[in-house]
């Protein structure tokens, strides 16, 4: 990789390939805010970025700052490789990628009026009027002013006017909202894993009992509530497993260890050391790395790892025992 010792761009155009900006890429006059910024492929930038337009062609290109653009983040179709936003990724229209086979990872929250994604990893949250997800992973939530189209995707959760879904959803939160009915394609399936045993799955032992995927049917496990003031009424459907969760909660599932590895995945860089789940089956420590909980949500969502199904049966005995 080739060092930029001394950065020469013109007014509205800024080419990368195999450079290494140490630094940012800010306007610094008017005719700068029209910038049009291309990384080409094998380029780091270690700044913030702002840009009229920003387009990535190819791969093994990484930003460690912020990123804004006023129209476009693009990330091209046929782009192989790693992509990597190590802050937060933000832009006054859209942000699309449709690239099946590069690897695109946001490390923050994602801010757009429109945001399309195809095999992405989002450590964070998306904040968008239309949102669609294809084939990825987004730990935190997926909230939308407008709707929601997701296929065959992890989420952490999702709350939005209007939803349409197919293949497979997995919710890592026991509940996810939405004000009209959600739109399915036949054949279509929602799976919750807040009682899965994650830190087994991710340490390659076995699961424990009493743990696994539950399947959502989404007739029965919808709740609707009808919210009222002086002047409106808006009717909102929560999509959830809280009742199932609330019973196994007292049989002690912090020994999941769910709730540290998915706060360890959305600190993304500003994780600030190695940590591990303990030891595996061989005696050798697990530990918590990006690259590591992003290869195993997409593992479990492309069906490498097979979660089991959750028994739902438990004593009563083992609840009231907590008691005496």
């Amino acid at each position: 990789m080739n060092e930029l010792k001394e950065l020469r761009f013109n007014e509205t155009n800024i080419q990368l390939k195999d450079n290494l900006v140490k630094g940012s890429i800010l306007p610094e006059k008017i005719a700068e805010l029209d910038r049009t910024i291309t990384i080409q492929g094998n380029s780091v930038i270690e700044g913030a970025v702002y840009a009229h337009k920003l387009e990535i062609q190819q791969g093994d290109s990484e930003i460690k700052g912020a990123v804004f653009t006023q129209l476009e983040l693009y990330v091209n179709s046929e782009a192989t490789g790693n992509i990597s936003f190590k802050k937060s990724v933000g832009s006054a229209n859209s942000i699309v990628s449709r690239a099946p086979k590069c690897n695109i990872m946001f490390y923050s929250d994602i801010n757009a009026k429109s945001v399309t994604l195809y095999n992405a990893f989002v450590a964070g949250s998306i904040y968008a009027d239309e949102i669609i997800l294809q084939n990825c992973v987004v730990i935190g939530g997926v909230f939308a002013t407008q709707n929601i189209d997701i296929t065959n995707s992890i989420v952490g959760t999702f709350n939005t006017p209007s939803i349409k879904a197919s293949q497979a959803v997995w919710l890592l939160l026991p509940s996810a909202f939405s004000i009209e009915k959600i739109v399915m394609i036949p054949g279509t399936k929602f799976f919750n894993l807040s009682l899965a045993d994650l830190g087994s799955l991710y340490k390659g032992m076995k699961q424990t009992a009493n743990s696994g995927k539950i399947e959502m049917n989404l007739e029965f496990d919808e709740v609707k509530t009808t919210l009222t003031n002086e002047e409106t009424q808006k009717t909102l459907r929560s999509y959830t497993v809280v009742g199932k969760v609330l019973a196994a909660d007292l049989l002690d599932m912090d020994k999941f260890q769910n709730h540290f590895l998915l706060t360890a995945a959305s600190l993304g860089s500003q994780l600030l050391k190695n940590y591990d789940l303990g030891v595996n089956a061989k005696g050798e420590p697990v530990t918590l790395t990006f690259d590591k909980i992003r290869n195993f949500f997409f593992d479990i969502l492309l069906g490498k790892i097979e979660v089991q199904e959750i028994n739902g049966n438990f004593d009563i005995s083992q609840i009231t025992g907590k008691f005496n």
